[in-house]
């Protein structure tokens, strides 16, 4: 398997991303990308006739067998207070984030 993603730019990539990775976890990330890139390479190369629509699906979902859409309904959950009580910063109710500063490139 030729690797598209080699260790010199998954470095990169983990920098950008201000990764902290030892040496073994960022050799198995690697690698795991590049199956991912190779099963991506897999798919593309199954050739399809011209007519096949971009979004086609084995099944056809025609409106006699597609189910209604259901109604949109909010369910508490009973522990909120719980999950929220192990958030480091929450206000009303909302998980508390830094603001992260825009940088333009």
């Amino acid at each position: 398997m030729n690797e598209i993603i080699t260790p010199e730019l998954f470095q990169h990539l983990v920098q950008l991303a201000a990764l902290e990775l030892n040496p073994d976890e960022a050799e198995y990330l690697r690698k795991e990308l590049n199956n991912q890139l190779k099963a991506i390479q897999d798919l593309e190369a199954i050739p399809l006739d011209k007519d096949t629509p971009v979004t086609s699906h084995g099944v056809p979902y025609t409106a006699e067998i597609t189910p209604p859409l259901r109604d949109d309904t909010w369910i508490p959950d009973p522990a909120a207070r719980d999950i929220m009580s192990q958030t480091p910063q929450s206000e009303d109710g909302y998980i508390s984030v830094p603001d992260i500063p825009h940088i333009d490139l």
